[in-house]
């Protein structure tokens, strides 16, 4: 299972959810045998998701079962998750962030360079957030995610080669 969002709030009275979406597409909140919420006590459950609407940089849910305010509130802090294989095939030089984060990075000369922590999305390509290991000269390598430098990504082996450009580290 993949966390997909995250319920942050009630949206109006009749029982709509606030969700902040880690998905590039609100089509993944429409899975046919609904969405896995887990509360922040670690419990599972099923909801059937009705609706779903775009807000600014969030999503809206209309969930089965949820009909007031109260109830929609009670919700806050629920992750919503997916199961991995339904998430849509991606093309072979696309990856989904979950099979990249803890990903080991190696250079050409297969010096170990550390394990991907975080991504971010500046628009123009990712960055890899790189944490080195213990008595490297920085705390963390920022690799941009272009084909010049990201050589080879083996999902399979959790392992990704990179040529460093000039002067990066």
């Amino acid at each position: 299972m993949i966390q997909i969002g995250k319920i942050i709030g009630a949206h109006g009275i009749h029982g709509a959810v606030k969700v902040f979406s880690y998905a590039e597409s609100a089509e993944c909140f429409t899975q046919p045998g609904g969405l896995t919420a887990r509360d922040t006590a670690g419990r599972e459950f099923q909801c059937d998701v009705l609706w779903v609407r775009p807000l600014k940089n969030r999503i809206v849910l209309g969930l089965k079962d949820v009909t007031t305010r109260d109830q929609a509130e009670a919700l806050a802090g629920c992750e919503l998750l997916i199961p991995k294989d339904s998430l849509p095939p991606v093309d072979h030089d696309t990856h989904y962030w979950i099979d990249l984060i803890g990903m080991a990075v190696y250079a050409m000369d297969q010096e170990y360079l550390g394990r991907i922590t975080n991504i971010i999305a500046t628009g123009a390509n990712d960055v890899y957030v790189v944490e080195t290991p213990a008595g490297y000269p920085v705390e963390e390598i920022l690799v941009p995610a272009i084909a010049t430098v990201v050589l080879e990504v083996d999902v399979a082996r959790k392992r990704m080669l990179v040529e460093l450009p000039e002067g990066l580290i």
